[in-house]
């Protein structure tokens, strides 16, 4: 059984990476996919890559750095209706802004990051977190809206960076 369940695993994220590289513009060499994912034409991303279920809605671009991470049910959301508009409560426009999120990131599950965001190299979100302002390189935050609440220690960080120990 625990072999079965090794192999549908392994099939899965064969099919999984499949699709995510299909669907985005540019990728670059390790993306590895494990859970359900949805990308756009949009979205461009660095090296080593692993997405274990996140979707992308709207129109703006997502930029995601080397060595991201993400947990399951992670979305990124670059568009919303224009509520500034000729109508109410919004009308047939959106406003679209793109994310950019830098290297060495991981995403704890269920994040929900809104457009405009810039999410430093190095920072860590905790599951549950909606981020609707940058966050700093380094920086661990959570919450609803999401917050600093600590920081990586930034030796220990650059270390590893340079003796490239990626995960």
């Amino acid at each position: 059984m625990n072999l079965l369940r090794k192999s549908l695993k392994r099939l899965f994220s064969v099919f999984f990476t499949f699709f995510a590289k299909i669907s985005c513009r540019n990728f670059k060499a390790g993306i590895k996919v494990n859970g359900p994912t949805i990308l756009t034409k949009n979205v461009v991303f660095g090296k080593n890559i692993h997405f274990n279920g996140l979707r992308v809605y709207g129109k703006g671009k997502v930029f995601f750095g080397s060595n991201f991470h993400s947990g399951k049910n992670c979305k990124i959301i670059t568009d919303v209706h224009n509520y500034e508009g000729n109508k109410l409560p919004y009308d047939e426009t959106y406003i679209v802004k793109d994310v950019f999120i830098g290297d060495n990131v991981w995403l704890g599950m269920d994040v929900t990051i809104l457009g405009g965001v810039t999410i430093g190299d190095g920072a860590i979100i905790q599951a549950g977190s909606v981020v609707v302002g940058d966050i700093e390189r380094l920086s661990i935050a959570g919450g609803h809206p999401a917050r600093v609440f600590s920081h990586r220690n930034e030796s220990h960080y650059k270390s590893l960076v340079a003796s490239e120990s990626f995960f």
